[in-house]
């Protein structure tokens, strides 16, 4: 329970206030009258933990500095300023993962050789958030093979060291720190889109939390509505480290069963691999390739175990 009242009434020629809870949940009423003050103060703990939450999350909000949307031209104008960055540094493989597991997590070494090995593999550009955690991991795999690396970077990520506009170590002309995270997703998007059937792209989901979600079903609901901007298809990867994603793929079981999706609908949109050397084989194959092509000679076809001891 919860309310907020500061009211005055008077009864037998007193006249009482009431004041609504203060910030630890103290209520006080004051009566007046006859030459005479009286105070009666109580605690309800209830209010208390809820004003203490209100004050905690006002306080937050305080801290944050809001970008206005002043004009739609804004947006457009950063939209358009990813589409120039992914035309200079091509397209390639887009990665969503979590800001928050850093190099002491396994899934952030696994990360790192995955995006190493897929730079090389399909001698393209690797994009991201660019910012802490699974995307520093991907992004430090790739320029480790040579490759490219991109990124879209916003001003506030759940890992705290992007409270700067910069990059710690990517060139500036190589991303793009957004404003609006519409304008983020957009250029997302784009890099992944196979513009010619000589594009090698993909999308790559790597373990994350409520950011990654959302943009990891937004580019599924793309390619579901045959939305993503292409006619040729690009290859979505959902990486089930340690089983990360099995109670979500559960989830949509449980989706099926209620009617909510077509039996075998969300399968047929993403490949879900348990490894490192899955994702791997399974971009050999769609795209054709072969570890000993040039450009390709990596060992893909190791488990993580081997990799994570190299």
């Amino acid at each position: 329970m919860g309310f907020s009242l500061a009211t005055s009434t008077s009864l037998c020629g007193y006249s009482y206030h009431i004041t609504s809870p203060s910030q630890k949940g103290l209520i006080k009423i004051a009566s007046f009258g006859r030459n005479q003050k009286l105070t009666l103060s109580f605690m309800i703990p209830e209010l208390s933990r809820k004003a203490q939450l209100r004050r905690s999350l006002c306080c937050k909000l305080q801290g944050l500095d809001f970008e206005e949307r002043t004009s739609p031209a804004e947006v457009k104008k950063e939209i358009e300023q990813c589409y120039e960055l992914i035309q200079r540094l091509g397209r390639g493989v887009v990665y969503l993962g979590s800001s928050r597991l850093g190099p002491d997590h396994p899934h952030y070494t696994q990360s790192f050789e995955l995006g190493k090995e897929i730079a090389t593999l399909l001698n393209c550009t690797s994009w991201s958030g660019a910012g802490p955690g699974l995307m520093d991991a991907v992004t430090k795999g790739a320029l480790q093979a040579g490759k490219v690396v991109g990124g879209f970077k916003i001003g506030k990520e759940a890992g705290e060291w992007t409270a700067t506009n910069f990059h710690p170590y990517l060139p500036l002309d190589n991303y793009l720190t957004c404003r609006f995270f519409s304008a983020r997703k957009h250029g997302l998007v784009d890099a992944a889109v196979r513009a010619t059937s000589s594009d090698k792209t993909a999308v790559v989901a790597l373990p994350g939390g409520i950011g990654t979600l959302d943009e990891a079903f937004e580019i599924l609901a793309l390619i579901q509505l045959q939305r993503i901007g292409s006619s040729l298809p690009v290859p979505f990867i959902l990486m089930n480290y340690d089983s990360f994603y099995s109670k979500l793929l559960d989830f949509i079981e449980e989706c099926e069963g209620w009617g909510t999706v077509s039996t075998g609908e969300v399968a047929s949109l993403w490949n879900v691999c348990n490894s490192n050397s899955e994702a791997l084989a399974y971009l050999m194959e769609y795209y054709g390739l072969s570890p000993t092509e040039e450009g390709t000679n990596i060992p893909c076809l190791r488990n993580d175990s081997q990799l994570l001891s190299s």
